[in-house]
């Protein structure tokens, strides 16, 4: 039961590991600035007209 624990977090490890490098690799720069500007994209909540009269 010890070697099974043992191979799934080695698994678990490996993957995430292999997650963390696909995120922060250079072929993703262009993607991960575009989903930092995501929340600027919305508009301002503080311009409806029928919420200010």
């Amino acid at each position: 039961m010890v070697i099974i624990t043992a191979i799934a977090t080695v698994i678990s490890m490996v993957t995430f590991l292999a997650i963390c490098w696909w995120a922060w690799s250079a072929g993703r720069k262009g993607a991960n600035e575009e989903s930092a500007m995501l929340p600027f994209a919305l508009p301002d909540e503080d311009n409806n007209p029928r919420r200010n009269s």
